[in-house]
């Protein structure tokens, strides 16, 4: 009767541990394929950042004759706008790269 008892208490541990690595493994591979979908995301997105600026760089340094009363474009300033808005894109990297 006791022996019998143990071999039955191992099979239900047995196939608790078999049923606590299937969960575990099918989560992990959830996990994974999250990871993996939001990084093409990100990817897609940074994608597009790069093509909208690229079209705004072509249509920004066309040449275009001032007409009376307008004023050049202030390099600096541009520079400067660039760069703020680079400085957000990597604090928004970073945030997003940070585990949660």
């Amino acid at each position: 009767m006791v022996v019998r008892a143990f071999f039955i208490g191992r099979a239900a541990a047995q196939a608790l541990y078999e049923q606590v690595g299937n969960v575990v493994g099918e989560t992990l591979a959830n996990v994974g394929r999250w990871d993996v979908q939001q990084r093409e995301v990100l990817r897609q997105q940074i994608q597009q950042i790069i093509e909208r600026a690229a079209l705004e760089e072509q249509q920004a340094t066309q040449a275009q004759p001032l007409t009376k009363g307008q004023k050049p474009l202030d390099l600096q300033t541009t520079i400067d706008e660039l760069r703020s808005e680079m400085a957000r894109l990597r604090i928004e990297l970073k945030r997003y790269r940070q585990p949660n």
